[in-house]
């Protein structure tokens, strides 16, 4: 089937985007344009790409499979073109990154300012999504590393290397400071609004798992997508959370969070975790990222 590759690169960008108008803006054409052509590589391939919608379009089952091939052969054709073009220079090109909000925190924002420092022509993307989210992308070929909180399942075609390990703790804002005088038990919280992560993300089983080890169920009063969404909630007295010690030390420092001391077992140890996929080649850049991670 001979169809112009220019038109999968366009189909790329669409994808990404979600939206024809912005896709023609970051190609430099024109709606019409992009329009016309992806009209015309439905037609080729004899199939629906995308679902038109008020807010712009989503793939359809065959597009979702179309773009899992397309996105690995852009990456790798962007990444050979990164190392032609920098072979004088190997301290460039371009690493896309998948991170979530804790392992954004506690871990990744520290390496890059180090890193940035030491290779300032390195450009670096981020991506901020859930853990298993992430690892989706990571797999689809559109993401050269991901740096996740743990739980999760690896599949068995990529690469963990653990990071830091860091510890849960159960904070609330001072309108609850008495429960900080004496250890509560987890059976107690029951009398007060829980925030935390909302279904669908790995901190959410994780909690749901260790209230039922203790003959509990766990009900969120407020559910967030991100935990940077839960501090400000948690200092504003809308409950109580549990959330990495590292980032709530500062606040209860400042006499705006208290920390709750728990009778029952603590919360399971959780992970910083980089995963890449072994089955995929590395540009340089990516490379360079890589072994300066495994050095810090």
């Amino acid at each position: 089937m001979d169809i112009n590759f220019e038109y999968y690169k366009i189909f790329y960008i669409v994808a990404k985007y979600g939206n024809i108008t912005k896709a023609a803006a970051a190609l430099g054409s024109n709606q019409p344009n992009v329009t016309r052509i992806m009209k015309l590589l439905e037609s080729q391939l004899n199939c629906k790409l995308f679902i038109r919608g008020a807010r712009g379009v989503s793939l359809t089952e065959e597009g979702e499979r179309l773009y899992s091939h397309v996105a690995i052969a852009y990456r790798n054709i962007l990444d050979g073109q990164e190392e032609i073009c920098g072979k004088d220079s190997l301290k460039s090109g371009t690493i896309e990154i998948g991170a979530t909000e804790t392992a954004l925190h506690l871990f990744l924002l520290h390496v890059l300012h180090g890193f940035k420092k030491e290779y300032p022509a390195i450009r670096i993307k981020i991506h901020n999504r859930p853990t298993l989210e992430t690892i989706r992308h990571l797999m689809s070929g559109e993401l050269d590393f991901a740096v996740v909180t743990s739980p999760f399942e690896a599949p068995k075609s990529v690469s963990c290397l653990k990071v830091l390990d860091f510890e849960e703790i159960l904070v609330g804002g001072m309108a609850y400071e008495q429960l900080c005088r004496k250890p509560v038990e987890l059976k107690e919280l029951k009398a007060y609004p829980l925030v935390g992560l909302g279904r669908g993300t790995v901190t959410y089983e994780l909690y749901k798992n260790f209230f039922v080890e203790h003959k509990l169920d766990m009900e969120l009063d407020i559910e967030v997508a991100t935990s940077d969404l839960m501090l400000p909630l948690l200092k504003n007295n809308f409950g109580l959370g549990f959330v990495p010690e590292q980032m709530a030390e500062p606040l209860i420092r400042d006499g705006k969070l208290v920390k709750i001391p728990l009778n029952d077992d603590a919360p399971p140890k959780r992970s910083v975790q980089v995963i890449a996929d072994k089955g995929r080649g590395k540009s340089l850049a990516t490379g360079i990222f890589y072994k300066y991670l495994e050095t810090t």
